[in-house]
């Protein structure tokens, strides 16, 4: 698609993808929405806005989803992308309880789809709250055998702990965690890797098209206005977690010493793994590791390929 390559990516080596992000929940999301339509090994299909319902009272109460909404078509735009992909709204708030759907475009999207006539799977890269493939799950459960879903989130194990991402939908996790879909867990340990500074972001993101500009102001907007939110964030650095997804998809996949494979735990209320309740057969990939350098390189790469100029 990106004819600033001098480079090919084989038709078969080319993965169907569905970007589903809370999109304007921090600063690090839009780094890897652009990142992800930078990438020629996926086929993206659609984006899908999730919510951040859990904001600290940033958004009322089911508004969140359409902050995510407006900020993914702001990425797009800045990308000169407009048209290019279906824009879908998720749901506007979490699962009642593990047995309802919360019915949304983002739910029905994931749907269709996974049943299209393709033989290739279906990836999603779920950057935040999971209640939409939840949904699409109890909807649909047919759809556990013809996708991969990489989720950002979960706290470390073996005890696991409060994550962000885990609290916006604890029912939601359950059911995806209880299906058998197959799952490539990014726990926090892990995510929490992708550390930049706000000085290499200047170098090596700013300079580069309108896109490159935004992804470090809008970074550097936020880290100014949280600054009074604890010990985070640092003041001088920040983390792409989200990064995570594509990373999973870009690593060599011989690379199996950087996860493991267990059977799947549930979330208790406060967010802790229970072992050995869990009816699901599969087990799940959790990621121990990833190619951080490689994964950010190449972002910076393309954004220096694709948009060379400040204007662009």
């Amino acid at each position: 698609m990106w004819n600033n390559y001098e480079f090919y990516v084989p038709e078969q080596k080319r993965l169907r993808y569905i970007i589903h992000t809370d999109c304007k929940n921090e600063a690090d999301d839009q780094f890897t929405v652009a990142h992800c339509l930078m990438t020629d090994k996926l086929e993206v299909e659609g984006i899908i806005a999730g919510h951040f319902d859990n904001n600290r009272g940033r958004y009322p109460k089911g508004e969140s989803v359409k902050a995510s909404y407006d900020e993914m078509e702001k990425i797009v735009g800045l990308m000169h992308l407009e048209g290019r992909y279906p824009l879908l709204m998720g749901a506007g708030v979490p699962l009642p309880d593990e047995h309802t759907p919360v019915d949304s475009e983002g739910a029905r999207f994931i749907i269709e789809r996974a049943m299209a006539d393709d033989p290739r799977p279906l990836y999603i890269g779920l950057q935040g709250s999971i209640t939409d493939l939840a949904s699409a799950i109890l909807m649909e459960p047919r759809i556990c055998d013809k996708i991969i879903a990489i989720w950002i989130g979960g706290g470390d194990y073996p005890e696991g702990d409060s994550e962000f991402n885990l609290g916006q939908d604890i029912n939601g996790a359950n059911v995806v965690f209880k299906s058998n879909v197959p799952l490539w867990q990014v726990p926090k340990s892990v995510y929490k890797q992708f550390g930049v500074s706000l000085a290499e972001l200047q170098v090596k993101v700013s300079p580069y098209g309108k896109i490159g500009r935004y992804l470090f102001d809008q970074m550097v907007e936020f880290n100014k206005n949280a600054a009074g939110v604890g010990h985070w964030p640092h003041g001088e650095i920040w983390g792409l977690g989200d990064e995570g997804t594509i990373a999973a998809l870009m690593m060599e996949s011989e690379k199996t010493d950087v996860y493991d494979e267990i059977d799947p735990p549930v979330f208790g209320p406060d967010m802790h793994y229970i072992y050995g309740t869990n009816p699901s057969t599969r087990k799940i990939r959790v990621y121990k590791t990833m190619d951080i350098r490689l994964d950010l390189e190449d972002l910076f790469a393309k954004l220096q390929i694709n948009f060379p100029e400040r204007d662009s």
